[in-house]
């Protein structure tokens, strides 16, 4: 419908066309997979790092020093990544009995 067209007779027209605009654009809207922005990944402090592996700071200070835990340095202060220091955590796991007894059994099977 084109907007010179609207007069007072053909007024229930462009309304109904109005309408079906408005309708395809609530669901183009609706469909449209907004992409959500990474979250900023804030830098943290010495002190909260303590708190979160529950070690005191001179054993972070002695494994930032032995190049254990990922850090970043400015200047002279330390900056710490939370999501790093979990992934960080999560590597160290030990394994169990069971664990060990498998990789030994398919290691065993394996070099038959």
């Amino acid at each position: 419908m084109d907007v010179n067209e609207i007069s007072f007779e053909n007024l229930p027209k462009a309304v109904a066309h109005l309408t079906n605009e408005i309708a395809e654009i609530k669901s183009m809207v609706q469909n449209a997979k907004i992409s959500e922005p990474k979250e900023k990944r804030i830098p943290i402090g010495i002190e909260d790092v303590c708190k979160i592996i529950g070690k005191a700071k001179p054993t972070i200070y002695t494994l930032v020093r032995e190049r254990k835990i990922p850090c970043y340095k400015n200047g002279k202060k330390l900056y710490f990544f939370e999501d790093e220091l979990l992934e960080w955590i999560s590597k160290g796991k030990k394994k169990t009995l069971l664990e060990i007894e498998s990789e030994a059994l398919k290691y065993h099977n394996r070099n038959r």
